[in-house]
């Protein structure tokens, strides 16, 4: 008697694959904002929001489930790193994640005011016409510089 084969979308080998890959990617995301709250502490804040703008062979498009897998990685990690991420960090951190995989992320740096009218700072990502983490505050913000311009 033969045996069945099992489709490789049920495989227990597809599982484990898909649960390795995340738990690359959360390592990866815990390591970049660590980096990102480093170097904003450590640099000057000129030279620190420049943190995720490098990268040259900038070619490759990711696909917006992918870019969102990346994206839930950071949050992921943020949310579990022992000290307190803002937008920031997490700004920093995954325009340094794309940008490393051939993505052309930008970092949008914006300001506006809060009910009592204080001035306030917020940061979003944007990947082509994606628009990633911090995204859902950026209307209540004008960008007054993106990164790398």
């Amino acid at each position: 008697m033969g045996t069945l084969a099992m489709p490789y979308f049920l495989s227990v080998e597809r599982v484990r694959k898909a649960r390795w890959r995340g738990m690359a990617l959360l390592v990866e995301a815990s390591a970049a904002l660590a980096a990102a709250a480093a170097v904003l502490h450590l640099l000057p804040f000129r030279r620190a929001i420049r943190f995720g703008s490098g990268g040259t062979n900038l070619a490759a498009e990711l696909a917006a489930d992918e870019l969102r897998r990346i994206e839930r990685s950071v949050e992921q990690a943020a949310r579990r790193v022992p000290w307190r991420t803002v937008c920031l960090q997490k700004g920093l951190a995954l325009q340094w994640m794309l940008r490393r995989r051939g993505v052309d992320a930008r970092l949008h740096y914006g300001i506006g005011k809060d009910e009592a009218g204080e001035l306030r700072a917020h940061v979003w990502v944007s990947a082509g016409p994606v628009m990633l983490i911090g995204s859902e505050q950026a209307p209540q913000f004008r960008t007054v510089a993106t990164y790398p311009s």
